[in-house]
């Protein structure tokens, strides 16, 4: 009999999807938590990529045996529950690489070089009442000699290093708690914190990173700091964020995530309107060319799965 395969939130991902060998697959372009249970009954292999995969949920599934996320982050599943019931998690590696950074580096130089601002001055007149040819109203600076501190040694930590070289940038990575491997050079979370001109996160969020900014670190961070979220919006303390932006306490701040997405119901974060913030809808990963290697990995996680040969396996 062949397997069954549902795509929760198909709408999630723009690109081709091809079916997995050997199943009967469905796609439902969005799926309520409410609605999980009912789509899943008598199914193998779920596929999600933010519908959340609780313990609640997967007791009343009791022949689920994998489930493929459509995400490098996967804090949306019951990891635990899952590596006790024998149920394989597979998540996406490698697959925004190039994408992620260049946004983040897109936001990096927006804000160091004031350009929503000054571009906000001509929009608004400034240029045409100017008596010489350019103005000065706000103040531009180099990546060249700065600092670029990164929170995260993964694949996207270690391109972001090597286009902050390429700037002429020095480069520090973080050693926070959880970290697994040495990948480059590590110092201490609180010398990157109070040394970089630029701090951008690519951490996962777990516990050991919750909340890892917070107003002790903004505190602590140069008055010309940028700070970058292109990872997940928990790994900051939001209402920290609003406070060193109000007290100057940084320069910037450029956030592809927040802690709830989508902010239906309204956000602090989406109030904040000023010149040296930057919030973007959770799109630092959506390249074309992203979205379409995800889309081949998340099935072939799946065909490798089914055919005795998993990768990409988180429990």
């Amino acid at each position: 009999m062949n397997r069954r395969v549902v795509f929760l939130d198909r709408a999630t991902l723009k690109a081709k999807v091809r079916k997995p060998n050997g199943s009967e697959y469905k796609e439902y372009e969005r799926t309520s938590e409410q609605e999980i249970v009912a789509k899943l009954s008598g199914v193998q292999v779920a596929i999600t990529n933010k519908v959340p995969m609780r313990a609640a949920t997967l007791q009343q599934l009791p022949e689920l045996r994998m489930i493929a996320v459509a995400a490098t982050g996967y804090d949306i599943v019951d990891v635990p529950y899952c590596k006790e019931h024998g149920i394989a998690v597979a998540n996406i590696r490698k697959y925004a690489v190039h994408t992620v950074p260049e946004h983040a580096f897109a936001m990096i130089l927006a804000l160091r070089r004031n350009i929503i601002a000054y571009r906000a001055d001509v929009e608004n007149g400034e240029w045409n009442r100017c008596e010489q040819f350019c103005f000065f109203t706000h103040e531009i600076g180099d990546l060249y000699g700065s600092t670029l501190g990164i929170i995260g040694a993964g694949a996207i930590g270690q391109t972001m290093a090597t286009i902050g070289r390429a700037f002429g940038m020095q480069v520090l990575f973080a050693d926070y708690p959880s970290r697994k491997t040495a990948a480059g050079t590590f110092v201490p979370l609180p010398q990157v914190i109070a040394e970089s001109d630029v701090i951008s996160l690519h951490c996962p969020l777990i516990p050991a990173t919750r909340n890892l900014i917070d107003l002790t670190a903004f505190r602590n961070m140069k008055r010309n700091a940028l700070l970058i979220n292109t990872a997940r919006g928990g790994i900051v303390d939001e209402a920290a964020l609003i406070q060193a932006l109000d007290e100057g306490l940084i320069a910037g701040a450029g956030f592809d995530v927040l802690t709830v997405e989508p902010p239906r119901n309204g956000h602090p974060l989406l109030d904040v309107r000023r010149p040296n913030f930057i919030l973007t809808p959770h799109v630092a990963w959506a390249s074309t060319g992203a979205m379409q290697i995800l889309a081949d990995q998340l099935i072939d996680n799946i065909d490798m799965w089914s055919a005795g040969t998993p990768q990409n396996l988180v429990t």
